[in-house]
This record gives C-alpha cells, sequence and structure tokens, in this order.
C-alpha cells in the first residue's frame, strides 16, 4: 500500500499544482477587483452601479461550471479564443470578483459615516480616509465572510476539469479508474483536507491581527 501512495504521489503534486494556480492567481486578481466594485457599487454615479448590479447579478445567478463552459467553448463563437488555463482563470476572477465585491460592498456601508466627516475635519484626502480609516475597518467585518469565500474557492478549482485541467481532483479520478481502487481519492481527500486546515489558520492569525479594532 505504501509503495502504491508513493506512485501516486507525482501525479497528485502535478494537479496540486494546477490547483493551487488557479486559487492563487484567482485570489491575487479578484480580491482587488472586489473593492473596485464595492466603491463602484457604492458611488453616486448611477450608470456605472447599474452596470456592477448586472454583472453581480449575471456571476452570483449562474453556476461557475457553466461560465467556464462559456467562456472556453461560447466565446470562440464570436471569434475570442482562450486557452484552457487562460479560460478557467478569467472565469474564477469574474465570478468571484463578483462574491467578493458584495462582501466588500457590505463591510464598507457598516461602517459608520461619522468617521468619514471626522477623517474630512482632520484633513484626511478621500484616498487616505479609504485606505487608513475604511479599509482596515472593513477587513475586520469581512475577514468571516471572505474566510469561507477562499475555502470554497478551494474546492472549486476541481470544476476546471471541464475544459480538461489536470488538477488534483482529476488526477485522483484518472489514477481511481485505472487501478479501481479509491485510495487515489482519499489521497485528494487528504490533500484538500490539508489546505482548508493551513488557511484556516491562516484566517485564524488574521482574525488576531485585526483584533484590536473590536
Amino acid at each position: 500500500m505504501i509503495e502504491y501512495i508513493l506512485k501516486l504521489i507525482p501525479a497528485m503534486l502535478s494537479g496540486l499544482e494546477i490547483t493551487l494556480s488557479i486559487f492563487s492567481l484567482t485570489l491575487l486578481f479578484s480580491i482587488p477587483l472586489g473593492i473596485l466594485v464595492a466603491v463602484g457599487r457604492l458611488s453616486k454615479l448611477k450608470p456605472l452601479v447599474k452596470v456592477i448590479e448586472f454583472y453581480i447579478w449575471v456571476m452570483r445567478g449562474t453556476p461557475l461550471l457553466l461560465q467556464i463552459i462559456f467562456i472556453y467553448f461560447g466565446l470562440p463563437i464570436i471569434g475570442i479564443t482562450f486557452e484552457r488555463f487562460p479560460a478557467a482563470l478569467i472565469a474564477f476572477i469574474l465570478n468571484y470578483t463578483a462574491y467578493f465585491g458584495e462582501i466588500f460592498r457590505g463591510g464598507i456601508a457598516s461602517i459608520d459615516k461619522g468617521q468619514y466627516e471626522a477623517a474630512k475635519v482632520l484633513g484626511f484626502t478621500s484616498a487616505q480616509t479609504f485606505i487608513r480609516i475604511i479599509l482596515p475597518q472593513m477587513i475586520k467585518i469581512v475577514l468571516p465572510s471572505v474566510a469561507n469565500e477562499v475555502i470554497t474557492l478551494v474546492k472549486d478549482t476541481a470544476l476546471v476539469y471541464v475544459v480538461g485541467l489536470g488538477e488534483l481532483l482529476r488526477s485522483g479520478k484518472i489514477a481511481s479508474n485505472r487501478d479501481a481502487s479509491l485510495v487515489p481519492l482519499v489521497m485528494v481527500g487528504v490533500f484538500y483536507l490539508a489546505l482548508t486546515w493551513v488557511l484556516t489558520k491562516l484566517f485564524q492569525r488574521i482574525e488576531k491581527r485585526y483584533a484590536y479594532y473590536q
């Protein structure tokens, strides 16, 4: 059994590389974009607000799997073509930007308006007010919701199988079907559990760091 598990590890690590690439790049782009979406959603420019609302409605109202399929298989019909990895990544970024945008919007909206007025009296610009006063408090407020989305993202990376990417779960399925064994799938479960455990501990540390805002 140990020898069999050792033979599976290279394929698992190859799949894990794709999983971590999708995961890390999605976070890298979707979190800052989510902040921009939240700010735009709260702006006084009605056309901008309507466009963002429509975007969020579409992204949250349709399955991520369908969005991946549409970008990879649907857009070529109108002459827009992406390779497998970029297509999946774009779908993930667009989807999670919408979710993070709504989370951040709720966090920003919950901060007392008096803090904006106090910052203005102290001579802070709008950018300084947002970066130094609003953003740290918003992070504290939304951390539990962001943590849930990040952990969900780890598991959602399995959806890239639809465009033929060899992520972690697909690697396990291939080995399981080839060897008629559940051991590869158990290993996949262990990898996912390890990833979520690391992320849970990381967010617990971050929450402690922002505890002084309580």
